[in-house]
Order: structure tokens, then C-alpha cells, then sequence
């Protein structure tokens, strides 16, 4: 570990600071170049924006910038450290939209007083670009801020650890439980973790066909119940009337667990309570709710995914966000839907059933792989994913009136 830390420094460090820079895109080398490029030519530009803003789409790069931005109170498992030490994550959100969808990122980290600042904040900056990922940003407030911001914005705004998460499950899960011979209307759930990505997870579950009755909500306090009085306004829309109060007893016949919540929090006699064939979906990160080893120990009969690179099955944001805000923009889509979402899980729980091709067995040193317990969702570097996600996303835009 301590190996991985000092690699990890090193790349960041050099042979510049940083992983991010400006490059231009047009020449710049000749005085005639130059005049073009600022004054007097750039006054032609400015013109035509000014008469019509959509004009912005021709002759600025607003049409592929998305801002990548963060408050830092939930970055990635360590919490609230602040927004300057939040830029290596938002620097290297911005590597992954650019390698993977070849979207421009700039990186914005912003210390505001309150929620209300940050929303102003967002707003104010918001002509710049053609789409607006929030990220690592605690609940409940992020919800808050989501929702004012696309009220107020003709933009997508996207909070990638509530929805990317949530497509990235969703996906994984309409595999792994055709694979269990399990539908989703009938599959009763439990989620451990009942912040962004839980909620998010659930509401996109229920649009795709599960049932709320189905599912069981646990936070650190316990089962999300009716009877509890200490629940806010998005939790509070999960709350069972039931006399379920522990992890364990909600498990108890479970078909589904999804975790994001925290490390060794799920034991191997939960797994047992569950129902034959479950599904394991602990994506707690870095350390999962438990092991594969010690899942697999307790049941021989499920399907386990993680949020981790080195096991099968890793549920991996960065197989939608770069993807979906390429529909997205390349749709000139005011919002990102439902149906967009909805579009983007169908995409990739379809390909993963797709012969792999071998430039991504050479790129994970595999001999093979086909859909099963082991392979429910598509690779990251699967060369395909820029190929079916943007357009099926993008037509869903279309169709949905975005």
C-alpha cells in the first residue's frame, strides 16, 4: 500500500503538477493567425453570440465543456476534507470524460458559505458550458442543490454519485438477476446506505419496474421505518411500516443487497439469511461491506459485484457519465431525463450479453469472458461503449423532449 501511495504521489507530481492543461485547438503562429484568433476577429464571434446565443454552439467550445464541480463535503470514502483537496478527483473526473468520450472538463472546486452560495455560485458560472456535473457533495444537500440547479439552468445538470451510480447498478442488476432466473418486480431489496447513491439507486430501480414495497432502506440508525422521527424529507419518501429494525433482520430472505455504505459492515450469516440465489452488490469503496472471499465462503450460490477493479463484477461510474453527457451534448439537450437514464441502462446491460471483443481481453490479460456471474457488466475500456450509450441516450433526448 504504501508503494501504491508513493506511485500515486509521483503521478500526480510529475513530470508537471497536476493532470490536467489547456491545449489549443486552432493555430496560433502567424500574425494573421492572431488576428483572427483575438482582436479584431474575435469581435465577429462576439457579434453573432450577441444576437443569437445559441450561436455559442458554433463558435465556442461551450458545446462540448462540461464543469466538474464539487463543494468537497463527501469526496469519494473520506468525507469532508474541503474543495482544494477535492481537485486530484476533479482533475481526474475531467481525464476520464476527456479519454473516454473526448469531452472537455474544467475543473471547478468552490468554497461557499451555504447551499444557497454554491447554487448562486453554479448559476452565475454557468454560460460558460454546455453541461454541469456536480460531484462529491454530501446529503441531503446535494439534492437541494440538483434540483434548484435544473430549475434554473437550460443546461444538463448531472450529480454523477446520485444517478451515474444509480445507471451503473441498475444495469448490473437486470443482468445479474435474469442470470438468478429473478425479476426485478418481484426481487425484495435491501439498501444499506441511504445517502445520494441509495436513494438515487431505489428511485431509478422503481422507475425500471421494482416495487417500493419491496425494498428496505438501512442507515447507520437502523431500518428506515415510519415510526422513526428522525428522518429527513428524502429519506423519509422510503420509510416502511414494518417491524424490521436491524440489517440482519432485513436481510432475512432477501434477494438483493446493495451496499454504499461503509467497510465490513455485512457478515458472512447475513448472506446466509438470504434467499437462494442472491445477489451482492457491496460497493462501498475502497474497502467493501465484505469481502468476495468471505461472500463467497458463506453462499456458493450468488452473483457478487463490488466497486473495486481487482474483482469481478465492478460497478464503475465511468462506464456512464462520459457516455451519457456525450448523448447528452450531442443532442443539445436542455436536461437529462429519465428516459435518458433509463435509455443508458438498457445500453449496457444489453452489450455486456455481446461477444467480447479481443482488444479488451488483451487490455485485462484475459483469456475470456461471457456474460455470466463473473462478467454482468461491460468493461471500461471496451471500445464499444462510445459506440451504443451516447446515441441511445441522445435519441432518448429526443424522444423525450429534453
Amino acid at each position: 500500500m504504501d508503494n501504491l501511495k508513493q506511485r500515486a504521489l509521483d503521478y500526480h507530481e510529475f513530470p508537471r503538477p497536476g493532470k490536467l492543461s489547456v491545449e489549443s485547438s486552432k493555430p496560433c503562429a502567424t500574425a494573421a493567425e492572431l488576428s483572427l484568433a483575438y482582436t479584431p476577429g474575435v469581435a465577429a464571434p462576439v457579434r453573432e453570440i450577441h444576437a443569437d446565443p445559441e450561436n455559442a454552439y458554433r463558435y465556442t467550445n461551450k458545446g462540448n465543456l462540461v464543469a466538474v464541480i464539487t463543494d468537497g463535503t463527501a469526496i469519494l470514502g473520506l468525507g469532508n476534507l474541503g474543495p482544494l483537496a477535492s481537485k486530484p478527483v476533479m482533475e481526474g473526473k475531467a481525464v476520464l470524460f476527456k479519454r473516454f468520450a473526448n469531452v472537455d472538463v474544467f475543473d471547478i472546486e468552490v468554497k461557499a458559505p451555504s447551499v444557497e452560495a454554491f447554487i448562486e455560485t453554479v448559476v452565475n458560472i454557468a454560460p460558460t458550458f454546455g453541461g454541469i456535473n456536480l460531484e462529491d457533495i454530501a446529503a441531503p444537500h446535494c439534492f437541494e442543490i440538483e434540483e434548484a440547479l435544473k430549475k434554473r439552468l437550460d443546461i444538463p445538470v448531472f450529480h454523477d454519485d446520485q444517478h451515474g451510480t444509480a445507471i451503473i447498478i441498475c444495469a448490473g442488476l437486470l443482468n445479474a438477476l435474469e442470470l438468478q432466473g429473478k425479476t426485478l418486480a418481484d426481487a425484495k431489496l435491501v439498501c444499506l446506505g441511504a445517502g445520494a447513491a441509495g436513494l438515487a439507486g431505489m428511485r431509478l430501480l422503481i422507475a425500471m419496474g421494482a416495487k417500493k414495497e419491496n425494498m428496505t432502506l438501512v442507515d447507520s440508525k437502523g431500518v428506515i421505518h415510519s415510526g422513526r422521527t428522525d428522518l429527513n424529507a428524502y429519506k423519509q419518501e422510503f420509510a416502511r411500516d414494518t417491524p424490521l429494525r436491524t440489517l440482519a433482520d432485513a436481510m432475512q430472505d432477501a434477494d438483493v443487497f446493495i451496499g454504499v455504505s461503509g467497510a465490513n459492515l455485512v457478515s458472512g450469516d447475513d448472506l446466509k439469511r438470504m434467499a437462494p440465489k442472491p445477489i451482492v452488490f457491496a460497493m462501498a469503496n475502497p474497502d467493501p461491506e465484505i469481502l468476495p472471499a468471505d461472500a463467497h465462503a458463506a453462499r456458493d450460490d450468488l452473483i457478487m459485484a463490488t466497486g473495486r477493479s481487482d474483482f469481478p463484477n465492478q460497478v464503475n461510474n465511468v462506464l456512464g457519465f462520459p457516455y451519457i453527457f456525450r448523448g447528452a451534448l450531442d443532442a443539445r439537450a436542455k436536461s437529462i431525463t429519465q428516459a435518458m437514464m433509463i435509455a443508458a441502462v438498457k445500453a449496457l446491460a444489453e452489450l455486456a450479453k455481446e461477444p467480447v471483443p479481443q482488444e479488451v481481453l488483451t487490455a485485462y490479460n484475459a483469456t475470456a469472458m461471457s456474460f455470466g456471474k463473473d462478467y454482468i457488466l461491460p468493461k471500461p475500456f471496451d471500445p464499444r461503449l462510445i459506440e451504443r450509450i451516447p446515441p441511445a441516450v441522445a435519441a432518448a433526448a429526443r424522444a423525450s423532449g429534453a
